[in-house]
This record gives C-alpha cells, structure tokens and sequence, in this order.
C-alpha cells in the first residue's frame, strides 16, 4: 500500500512539473515571437495634446525596435478614464496597451465616485515615459514676489488671494491645497474647465500651479512671474526659483506619464516592452527633444513604476479626503 501510494505521489510530482514546464515553455514561446503584428497604444487625450505628442515619440521608437507599426488611438474623455476602460477590457495578449498621465491611476480613483473598471485589478504598469515638474506662477501685478512672501501676505490677508486650477481634483489644486494645510493659509480656489492663462495674466486671478513645459515660456517673456517650483531641486532653466521643500521639507511632487497593459498579459512581454521603453528614455535623440519641451526623460523598472504610483497615490489621496473633493 505504502509502496502504492509513493509511486501516485512521485507521477502526480511528475505530471505538475511537466505542466509547469509546458506553461513556462509556452510563455517564454510567446515572447520570442511576440509580436507579430501591429501594437495599439490607447492614449487619454486628444491628438496634438502634450500625451499624444510623447505617446508618438515612444511609440516610433518602439516601432523602429520592435519591427511592427504602432498605432496611437486617441480616446479622450473624462481625465484619461475612457482611455482606461477601453484598454482594461481589450485582449491581455500584448497588443494593446494604455498611455495615460500618471493621475489616472493616483488622483482619478479617489475623486470619480465609481469607474467602469478597477484601477488596481484590471490594469497593470508597464513602463514610463517622461515627468516633469510643475511651478507656481502669479500675476505680475502681484504683490508676493517668493514663495515666502505669498506665506506671509496670505498669513497678514486670510482669504484675500486667489489660486486657480484646471478644475476640482486636478494636480494643480491639490498641490496648492497641500501648500495651503502645510503652511497654515487659506486662498480662495476658483477651478477652471478650460486653461486659466489668460484670467491669471489679466489679474482676475492670483496664482496657478502651472506645468514647466507650458509655464516656462509665460515665465521667460515676462507675462507672469515664478514664485517655486514642485520639483525635488530647483530646475535648470529656472535656477533663481525655489522648491516647494523649501518651505515644506521633504514635498516634491512630478507630473508623469506612462504605459499601462490589461492584466493578465504575459509578463515576458510586458517585461520586454519595458525594455524598449527604458532604452527609448537613454536614446540621445529622443531625450534631447524631450528636454527641449522643458521635460525629462523617464525609463524605471515595473515595480519602481508600481511604487511611484503607490506613492503620490497616497499624497493626493489624503488631499482629497481632506477636502472631500467629488468630480461626479
């Protein structure tokens, strides 16, 4: 009997060795030949949109290394989420995939009472793309000229200045919200649906929380001012303007996209895809038309691109709770 049951236990061994053979041989099949033919990026905004243009830079160079087109399907719609859904229910076979700013994923989840798909389970990081920082610009008729002094003014004037944004839940308020409970002042927030540029240069309103690649040439012809800057160091084009950490120790905050897939796509292909991506990031020529766009090329790791997410998901997270931010 002993015997017996030793010998069902060595061929069941036997058989869930082969299997798992066979699943990794298959695996590891489907990556040698993927792909086969043309790759699909979703992107979340429409064409012409800073996303489409980095969404066409990558996909170019991915298409150059890989030896298939890849093709840039614009979805836009709500924030990056139409983009989202599409990709979350297509095929996980390695030829769709998902470009959406990185907000999709660390601010959408938390302001959009429900989505049509789960953020965490339907969809899974590839790689990234490229980050940039944002600057806080004012009117030039305003009278705070740092960031110390926009503390102090608000400070001696509660609720006199104004901050604008590009609408309730958007990094460019909840930055400011984090700067306003960090430093202890209060600002009027007035959120925009369309660019507050011109209201803010006009003087209707105070302050913005502005993107570098399109703040900087406002800063550089003098049509509004540079009060800080949201990065980790000040940036190199803007050597005079302080970070945010210098008035709240540790805050950085960096606006970035990235390349989602559905889940269940063979990791040999996701890792492989990150590859492409991380390498694109180190090519001269693409870093150097990034930068010229006053941003900075961006190639991680999976997990370290899991754990970007995990961690300014957290930051705007306790914002919005704070606040009690709803888009819908």
């Amino acid at each position: 009997m002993r015997s017996t049951k030793n010998l069902v236990k060595k061929t069941l061994g036997l058989v869930l060795g082969l299997a798992g053979m066979l699943a990794t041989g298959h695996a590891s099949a489907q990556a040698a030949e993927w792909p086969t033919k043309p790759i699909r990026i979703v992107v979340g905004f429409a064409p012409g949109t800073p996303p489409d243009i980095f969404a066409r830079m990558y996909g170019d160079y991915a298409s150059r290394k890989l030896g298939v087109p890849v093709l840039i399907d614009n979805k836009p719609g709500t924030a990056g989420n139409l983009a989202s859904d599409t990709v979350a229910k297509a095929p996980a076979d390695g030829y769709t995939f998902l470009y959406n700013l990185s907000t999709a994923f660390t601010i959408n989840p938390y302001i959009y009472s429900k989505l049509p798909f789960d953020p965490e389970k339907d969809l899974v990081p590839v790689a990234t793309t490229m980050r940039q920082g944002l600057v806080l610009i004012a009117n030039t008729k305003f009278p705070a000229k740092t960031l110390k002094e926009l503390v102090a003014a608000a400070k001696e004037k509660p609720g006199t200045y104004s901050h604008a944004s590009y609408g309730a839940g958007s990094p460019s308020q909840l930055i400011v919200e984090s700067l306003k409970d960090e430093v202890g002042i209060t600002m009027l927030h007035v959120p925009y649906r369309a660019s507050p540029i011109a209201d803010l240069v006009g003087g209707q309103v105070d302050t913005l929380m502005e993107p570098i690649a399109t703040g900087y040439p406002l800063i550089s012809s003098g049509r509004v001012q540079a009060l800080a800057y949201s990065g980790p160091t000040r940036h190199p084009a803007l050597p005079d303007v302080p970070t945010l950490s210098e008035v709240m120790p540790g805050f950085s905050m960096m606006s970035w996209h990235g390349i989602w897939a559905p889940a269940n796509t063979p990791a040999a292909v996701l890792n492989r895809f990150n590859a492409v991506f991380v390498e694109a990031s180190k090519d001269p020529d693409l870093a150097k038309r990034i930068k010229d766009l006053n941003s900075e090329p961006l190639g991680v790791t999976r997990t370290e691109m899991s754990a970007m997410v995990r961690r300014d998901a957290e930051i705007y997270s306790r914002v919005v709770k704070a606040r009690n931010i709803r888009v819908d």
